[in-house]
């Protein structure tokens, strides 16, 4: 059996979807936990390729693929963050929470509970501790750390090609529509590159980012409308686990609950399968 040192979850969905968000959420109230993200994987901007004049940052050819591929690699395998990335991601700005605090507070305390000693999580994340040691002490290691990769092209046939959704032990997909996503990212000031920061010019969404989204995600919707109906048997097919029959814009705070259970039936599930 593989030995495996972490358990990566897949966050995607188009531009401005709420991925960066759900991750850092995530992050914070499951233990052992730590984010990757496929914007950490860029080609320079001199590599990147244009359309309709404009630089394109939104399509499958200006991520290096492979180098996201051997980061997994490395996280399945070591169980902690690739020392060859350097992440810019965690630099750019989301915005305020929209989750209350008083939901948080009560995610962390679900996931507490479930991780704690003689709960089906602890015997997932954490090693037993020594018989010299109390189970109070608090001093059991971790045996499987979260990686939790967020992408907007995470399920893209390119993707696929790449063997990174095979990577993955469990995969969320995030919608919205798109004039939620335009106003949300018209709202961003702009994002760190290796470069410098690249600001959005007048029309992005409707030229490149949108455009791009509906070709890498039309197959996961019915009649390949992305505003429309989530194709199930799609989903199934891919193992993609989405809000199904929840409408295209989902709150935050129903997302957040949704993904935190959602992700504990995971983990015990894939604890299941691999006898662990």
């Amino acid at each position: 059996m593989e030995d495996r040192k972490a358990f990566i979850v897949g966050i995607s969905g188009a531009s401005s979807s709420g991925k960066t968000t759900l991750a850092r959420l995530l992050r914070d109230v499951f233990p052992n936990t730590f984010i990757l993200h496929e914007d950490d994987f860029y080609k320079p901007e001199t590599e990147l390729p244009s359309k309709d004049g404009l630089l394109d940052w939104d399509c499958a050819e200006a991520i290096s693929i492979p180098d996201m591929k051997r980061a997994l690699e490395h996280i399945r395998a070591q169980g902690t963050f690739p020392p060859f990335v350097d992440s810019k991601e965690d630099q750019n700005s989301i915005g305020a929470c929209p989750v209350p605090e008083s939901a948080i507070a009560a995610a962390k305390a679900k996931v507490a509970s479930w991780a704690s000693p003689g709960q089906p999580g602890h015997s997932i994340l954490f090693s037993s501790p020594s018989p010299s040691t109390s189970p109070e002490s608090g001093s059991a290691q971790p045996k499987v750390r979260i990686c939790i990769l967020d992408g907007f092209l995470l399920y893209s046939p390119e993707m696929e090609a790449g063997g990174i959704p095979a990577l993955l032990d469990a995969k969320l997909f995030l919608r919205v529509s798109r004039a939620r996503a335009t106003r949300r990212r018209e709202r961003r000031d702009g994002y760190v590159t290796l470069e410098g920061f690249w600001t959005d010019p007048p029309g992005y969404v409707d030229k490149i980012v949108w455009p791009n989204y509906v070709a890498s995600h039309a197959a996961l919707f019915r009649g390949g409308d992305v505003e429309g109906a989530l194709d199930e048997a799609v989903l199934r097919e891919k193992g993609i686990l989405a809000q199904v029959g929840e409408g295209v814009d989902v709150d935050m705070a129903t997302t957040f609950e949704w993904a935190a259970e959602t992700l504990m039936r995971e983990l015990e599930r894939w604890a299941a399968t691999a006898g662990r």
